[in-house]
C-alpha cells in the first residue's frame, strides 16, 4: 500500500510540475516576473491585500518594480493558458462534463480614468442592498466537480466591453470551450453531451439555438411569469383546408390550469430539502414574435423545443419556504434519470461563487488598482493560472489548521485556503523554471525640471450601443423589401 501511495504521490508531483512548466511558457514577455508573482501569490500566508506586498516574500526574488512592469507591459498568451486549463484532468459528474457560466465583476467605482467600465449589478443580502457600481465584468466558465466542495475548475474568462452583447459573447465563449474540449480529447464521439447550467439572467433558449451544432445540452432557470407553448397537436384532416398550427396550447408557469399531464414525475428524499418532486414536460418551446434578438435570420423564426422541469422541495435550509423552481433543458425526450440529473446539477450552479470568493478574499483578484483594463486582464489570468496549481496540490497538502479553526473531518477534502497555506512546503520539491534575477540599480527617475505631466483622460461609464454593420445592412434590406 505504501508503494502505491508513493507512486501516486510521484505522479501528482509530475503533473503539477508539468503544469507549472507549461504556465511558464505562456507569457511571451516578462515570463520570469509573471512566474515569481504567481508563486508568491500561492505561498502567501494570508489574504493578499495588495500585490506589492507579494514582492517581500522569499519566493519573489525580484524587485517590486518588476511586479507592476509585468502587469502593465508584459505579454500573456491567453489562448495558451486556455489550452493548458483544458489539458488538465477534467472533473466529471456521473461520467459527464458539467459546465457552468457566470459573471463576476471587478469593481472600480473610483477609477474615472479607467476606460471600458460598465455598470455592474451587485447583490446584497436583501433586495434593498442591491447596487449598481461601475467596474469590469468578467464572464467565467467553470467545470463542476463531483464532490460537494468549494473546488471548481475554471476554464475560461472574458471581460465584457462596452460594445459587447452579453449573449453573443457567452455563446462564443462556450463554443470555444467546447471546441477545445473536443480537440484535447476530453470529449470524444460516443460520450454524452456536455451539460451547461446557468441562471435566469441568461437567455438559455437563444443560446441553445446558437450552439445547436455542438454536442452540448443547455439548462437554465426560468422566471415564473413566463408563458411557453406545448408541441403542436397531430394534424387532423379538415375538409375546409387551411394551414396546420405551428404551436400547441399555451403553457403558463404561474397558472396550473394550463398544465397538461407531465411526461415524467420523480420523487426523491433529500436530507437538506426534504422531499423533492420533479415534473417534466417534453417539447416545450417559446413562441417567438419579435425579431429584435433574431435580426440576422431570414425567413421564419426558429422553433426551439426542449424539456420543461418544475422542481418543488419541502423546505430550504433553516426551514424556510421554498418556491418552485422552473428549469428548461435544450434536450428532448428526457427520462426520469435525466430529469433528476438535470435539477441536481442546477443546484450545483452556485459552486463557482465559492471560487469567486477565494479569488477576491484570499488571492486578491480585486485588490490591484490598475488603470488599464488590459493590465486587469493579465492579473485576472494570473489568478486563474494559480488556482489549478492548488487543485493539483490537494492530495499533497497537509492540514495546517490554526488553533481556533475546525478540524477537517476524515474523508473530506481540504479547502483551497488550507491547501494554499501548505503550498510553501510543497514548492521546494517542484522547482522553478524562472531564471535568477540579474543585478541592477535604480533608474535615473524623472529628469530635474521636467514638467511633462498631463491630466489623465476621463471616460464615461456604460454601454456603447452599436449594431454590427452586417446586421444593419440586413435590417435595411428587409425594410426596403417590405416598402
Amino acid at each position: 500500500m505504501s508503494v502505491l501511495v508513493r507512486a501516486s504521490e510521484r505522479d501528482t508531483f509530475a503533473e503539477l510540475s508539468r503544469s507549472r512548466t507549461a504556465f511558464y511558457g505562456c507569457p511571451s514577455a516578462r515570463a520570469d516576473a509573471f512566474f515569481e508573482l504567481a508563486d508568491a501569490l500561492l505561498c502567501a500566508d494570508g489574504p493578499t491585500r495588495t500585490p506589492v506586498e507579494l514582492s517581500l516574500l522569499a519566493e519573489h526574488q525580484r524587485g517590486y518594480g518588476s511586479l507592476y512592469g509585468a502587469l502593465n507591459h508584459g505579454r500573456l498568451d491567453a489562448d495558451a493558458l486556455r489550452d493548458l486549463l483544458i489539458s488538465l484532468p477534467m472533473p466529471r459528474l456521473g461520467g459527464r462534463i458539467v459546465l457552468t457560466v457566470d459573471v463576476s465583476p471587478q469593481l472600480r467605482s473610483d477609477a474615472a480614468c479607467s476606460p471600458e467600465r460598465l455598470f455592474c449589478p451587485v447583490h446584497g443580502r436583501s433586495k434593498a442592498a442591491a447596487q449598481i457600481i461601475p467596474g469590469w465584468p468578467y464572464s467565467f466558465v467553470a467545470a463542476l466537480t463531483p464532490d460537494r466542495t468549494s473546488w471548481t475548475a475554471v476554464l475560461d474568462a472574458v471581460r465584457l466591453g462596452p460594445e459587447d452583447e452579453a449573449i453573443a459573447v457567452t455563446a462564443q465563449q462556450l463554443r470555444q470551450v467546447v471546441e477545445r474540449l473536443i480537440r484535447a480529447g476530453q470529449w470524444q464521439p460516443g460520450d454524452r453531451d456536455v451539460l451547461v447550467v446557468m441562471d435566469a439572467g441568461y437567455d438559455v433558449m437563444r443560446l441553445a439555438w446558437l450552439l445547436s451544432d455542438l454536442p452540448v445540452e443547455l439548462v437554465g432557470r426560468l422566471r415564473s411569469d413566463r408563458a411557453l407553448r406545448l408541441a403542436k397537436p397531430p394534424r387532423v384532416y379538415d375538409p375546409k383546408g387551411g394551414r396546420s398550427p405551428k404551436h400547441g396550447p399555451e403553457f403558463r408557469l404561474a397558472r396550473p390550469e394550463t398544465w397538461p399531464e407531465p411526461a415524467v414525475v420523480t420523487m426523491n428524499d433529500m436530507p437538506r430539502y426534504g422531499k423533492a418532486e420533479a415534473r417534466a414536460w417534453d417539447r416545450v418551446h417559446p413562441r417567438l414574435t419579435h425579431r429584435s434578438a433574431w435580426i440576422e435570420l431570414d425567413g421564419e423564426l426558429p422553433l426551439v423545443e426542449g424539456t420543461l422541469i418544475r422542481l418543488k422541495v419541502d423546505h430550504l435550509p433553516g426551514d424556510r419556504d421554498a418556491p418552485p423552481v422552473w428549469l428548461w433543458s435544450s434536450a428532448t425526450g428526457a427520462t426520469p434519470d435525466d430529469a433528476d440529473f438535470i435539477w441536481s446539477c442546477c443546484l450545483r450552479r452556485f459552486d463557482p461563487e465559492h471560487t469567486f470568493r477565494l479569488f477576491k478574499q484570499s488571492l486578491g483578484w480585486t485588490r490591484p488598482r490598475l488603470r488599464d483594463p488590459q493590465a486587469a486582464d493579465r492579473w485576472t489570468w494570473l489568478v486563474i493560472a494559480a488556482h489549478p496549481q492548488l487543485r493539483l496540490a490537494l492530495p499533497l497538502a497537509a492540514d495546517q489548521r490554526k488553533p481556533w479553526e475546525k478540524t477537517t473531518r476524515t474523508g473530506t477534502a481540504l479547502t483551497p485556503t488550507r491547501v494554499r497555506r501548505g503550498f510553501r512546503n510543497i514548492r521546494p520539491r517542484l522547482g522553478s523554471p524562472a531564471r535568477a534575477p540579474k543585478p541592477t540599480r535604480p533608474g535615473p527617475g524623472r529628469p530635474p525640471g521636467s514638467k511633462n505631466r498631463h491630466p489623465a483622460t476621463r471616460y464615461d461609464v456604460g454601454k456603447t450601443v452599436k449594431r454590427p454593420e452586417t446586421l444593419i445592412a440586413l435590417r435595411d434590406s428587409r425594410r426596403q423589401g417590405t416598402s
